[in-house]
């Protein structure tokens, strides 16, 4: 692809990886796709698969009420801390502590509205050991989920999720393929995918009608989507891309959208 080679290269102080695997030839698409990253956001997918593996094994319900609140314990010594509203893409669950919101809603809101609130209330519940330990049971390399968000004294001191473009990508195939707890498990977890209220990357220079399910993930200099993109027409197999980039300026977070955006044109228009 030497149109992507070429638009990335201007990117001069610029990391970015990007892993495609498409499902209808079975060819892989792999760049700078084993850096490990910081994974933002996007590591609230594994969190919703441990949900839906808990629920398989009716460890829970969906339909389950959790109660709000907004003090966890730090990873490091089990301090106390709170997320910040203006830190979080979602902010009624701040104005509702207190009150209950179903497991259900709140995993809904985690992923299309990017939740920081309602991910840390999951995690509390499913437990950030077992979200792990379901990534490795999966056989998913690179990608490790260790604690919540916002956890300041953890970041100091390094202990962070990690990911790369490759492992993303791989565990989007395996929702894609149905492997991830059922197929009826992983069609739900698409659905929810599909709802993404922040389509500025890989969704935003396809076609109409193309449908993407994925998730977005930035913190910092860290600007990630990962998802499955189902072209048009409908008889074509979906393909899963993931693309992590690390060093564009906090303060401009649209010239990394427009980057992700470009590439994902380029790699659709290459393989459609």
């Amino acid at each position: 692809m030497f149109q992507l080679e070429s638009f990335i290269s201007q990117f001069k102080d610029i990391s970015v990886s990007i892993a495609v695997y498409d499902l209808q030839t079975q060819k892989e698409l792999l760049i700078h796709a084993d850096e490990i990253m910081h994974p933002a956001s996007t590591m609230k997918v594994p969190v919703m698969m441990e949900v839906f593996r808990q629920a398989h094994e009716g460890l829970l319900s969906f339909d389950e009420h959790l109660k709000i609140f907004n003090s966890f314990k730090s990873l490091v010594d089990e301090s106390g801390f709170s997320l910040e509203v203006a830190d979080d893409s979602e902010t009624t669950l701040y104005k509702r502590i207190g009150e209950t919101e179903s497991i259900r809603e709140l995993m809904r809101l985690m992923i299309v509205l990017s939740s920081n609130l309602a991910t840390n209330l999951l995690i509390e519940k499913v437990g950030a050991a077992r979200v792990n330990a379901f990534i490795k049971e999966l056989g998913i390399r690179d990608m490790t989920v260790i604690r919540g968000l916002e956890d300041k004294k953890a970041f100091q001191l390094n202990l962070n999720n990690s990911a790369s473009a490759r492992s993303s990508t791989t565990m989007m195939r395996l929702i894609t393929e149905g492997k991830v707890v059922s197929k009826e498990a992983c069609d739900k977890m698409i659905q929810i995918m599909l709802g993404q209220e922040f389509n500025e990357s890989i969704p935003a220079l396809l076609p109409g009608s193309v449908k993407v399910a994925h998730k977005t993930g930035w913190t910092g200099s860290f600007f990630h989507d990962t998802g499955i993109v189902f072209p048009h027409p409908q008889d074509r197999k979906p393909y899963a891309i993931s693309l992590f980039t690390h060093g564009f300026p906090e303060d401009n977070e649209n010239e990394a959208h427009a980057c992700m955006a470009q590439i994902s044109k380029i790699i659709y228009e290459e393989l459609i």
